[in-house]
């Protein structure tokens, strides 16, 4: 594996996978624009611009195989993908031709019924319906199996980026000083996610006091002081692109009795949810497993929001661990796990790892203590 993506292999899968989803669904073919979808089938970083640039991934047992419709002066940023060792067929375009009309000829050019990544602009998903003489469905109920349900190489790379942002929540309580701002705090965690091996930032809440009391708060010039709750909500991307998300909570100094006595009902409810997945079980029951404990302590109020959320190459994406949603687990699905009680005014707590269904349970990729971590107060940082 290079670090910009996976052995050619993997995508060679990927792409036949989606050929046969895509008969199996009735439609004629793919077009996959520069994005998640595109990234996970080729490995290509191809970003989108006015040209059109599209994958046509025609229905397995129809007319025509893989092709890459791409500007000829975006070539260059095929070079990364596998698309070469893949054998795709490329068909480039320069201004002046109808990059559209190269896309029909690629799904067998009668009109057809044809699915769009939901990551196609409107600018030229107007003109390629225009050409194909049909208006497009979404890609998504197409791909969105083959993304929820992770392979051998994916789940590496998520244990990787678990590993990475486990190290570098290890090294935050250093950083939570009493009189320092959570911008400070925040800006010694961006430094410590690269340093730990992630290729970027993807996000950093540092919530403290009040501020914990809102799930996406990001960061501010309030100052951290003796007493504080304080929210730490962090992720970045390692290579090929698999994201890591954890939380964990840390109180500056010993705990009012009742935070640490609603604390430990969220950590209850965060591992019972951990708990209940397992093959079979749907994502719904694991968002009641977790809601379930809170409710029985009167904190039902204070979970404001679903228990989790897939992720991969995107930080959110399918399945998502809310009800309503009655969908079964499978082996190689990977999510978050991360209820959290929020206080407005006062303070909030959320503890999250995310974790990947085994064959028969539960793989959590985070080993960082689900305590209420206590930071001494100490001295107020000086400027």
């Amino acid at each position: 594996m290079s670090s910009a993506r996976f052995d050619s292999d993997v995508y060679a899968r990927r792409l036949a996978a989606a050929a046969e989803a895509t008969a199996e669904a009735g439609l004629a073919g793919l077009v996959i624009t520069p994005g998640y979808d595109l990234r996970y089938l080729t490995g290509s970083r191809a970003q989108t611009f006015e040209r059109l640039t599209a994958l046509v991934v025609p229905a397995a047992g129809g007319q025509g195989s893989p092709t890459v419709v791409v500007p000829r002066l975006e070539l260059a940023a095929l070079r990364e993908s596998a698309v070469t060792e893949l054998g795709v067929a490329v068909r480039d375009w320069v201004d002046g031709d109808d990059p559209y009309r190269l896309v029909a000829e690629a799904l067998g050019g009668a009109p057809a019924a044809t699915a769009v990544t939901d990551a196609m602009p409107a600018l030229h998903l107007l003109p390629l319906a225009g050409v194909l003489g049909v208006v497009p469905v979404l890609a998504t109920d197409v791909l969105r199996r083959l993304r929820m349900v992770k392979d051998a190489a994916e789940i590496d790379a998520l244990r990787t980026a678990g590993a990475a942002i486990d190290r570098v929540h290890e090294r935050v309580p250093e950083f939570l000083v009493p009189g320092r701002t959570e911008a400070d705090v925040a800006a010694d965690i961006a430094k410590a996610i690269v340093d730990e091996g992630h290729s970027e930032v993807a996000f950093i809440i540092v919530g403290s006091g009040p501020h914990g009391a809102d799930p996406h708060h990001e960061c501010s010039d309030r100052e951290l002081r003796a007493g504080d709750i304080v929210v730490v909500d962090i992720g970045g991307p390692v290579e090929p692109g698999y994201n890591s998300d954890s939380t964990r909570t840390y109180s500056i100094g010993e705990p009012d009795p009742e935070v640490a006595r609603r604390y430990a009902v969220l950590q209850r409810a965060q591992r019972a949810a951990v708990q209940a997945v397992r093959p079979g079980v749907t994502a719904e029951q694991v968002d009641a497993a977790a809601r379930d404990v809170l409710a029985a302590e009167g904190l039902a109020e204070a979970f404001v929001h679903r228990t989790g959320h897939g992720i991969g190459l995107s930080v959110h994406e399918e399945p998502y661990v809310v009800a309503g949603n009655d969908l079964p687990l499978e082996p190689g699905m990977a999510f978050s796990v991360e209820p959290g009680i929020y206080f407005p005014g006062q303070w909030g707590a959320r503890i999250e790892d995310i974790v990947i269904v085994t064959d028969d349970g539960v793989l959590p990729v985070n080993s960082r203590p689900h305590e209420l971590i206590v930071v001494p107060a100490g001295p107020a940082a000086t400027v």
